[in-house]
């Protein structure tokens, strides 16, 4: 019985290795994986606690790194970050210190700029409409997806 338990246990932790391998992932991401592979509760907090113990499992880290790849690579608004966060199981207090200093028009900004690289030949209405629902889809203000479309639209037109 215990060799079985034992190899129940490191079961579990290569389950959960190769689930980090291939990101970063939140503490309810990693038991949830767990839960759904069949894993006891002792081995899944067993797992959990070693991961936390060698640095591997830190929601605040996790908040930090989720925050920067959106921020890079696929801007959101703070609403729509702070759902995204809740969703994979940050506890709120890391939520709000995570999303505090997002700048809304900035990031709106970036994930504006390759869509509106694809609507250069549209006019006026349709390049609002378009650029409008695209950042309204990723979470930002009727205010400042307004402020976007206008600031591109100005900038598109200066160069021409």
């Amino acid at each position: 019985m215990r060799e079985k338990l034992r190899h129940s246990h490191q079961s579990c932790l290569d389950a959960a290795f190769r689930y980090l391998s291939y990101r970063p992932r939140s503490e309810f991401e990693i038991k949830t994986n767990l839960k759904r592979k069949g894993f006891d509760t002792a081995s899944i907090e067993g797992t959990v606690l070693n991961l936390r113990r060698q640095g591997l499992l830190d929601d605040l880290a996790f908040a930090q790194f989720w925050k920067a790849n959106r921020q890079s690579f696929s801007p959101r608004s703070r609403a729509m970050l702070r759902s995204e966060l809740r969703g994979k199981g940050i506890a709120p207090d890391i939520i709000a210190a995570v999303v505090e200093d997002v700048d809304e028009e900035a990031s709106a900004c970036r994930a504006a700029q390759k869509k509106a690289k694809g609507l250069a030949e549209a006019d006026y209405d349709t390049f609002r409409r378009k650029l409008g629902a695209f950042l309204k889809r990723r979470g930002f203000s009727y205010e400042v997806a307004q402020h976007t479309v206008n600031h591109l639209w100005q900038e598109r037109n200066k160069d021409a």
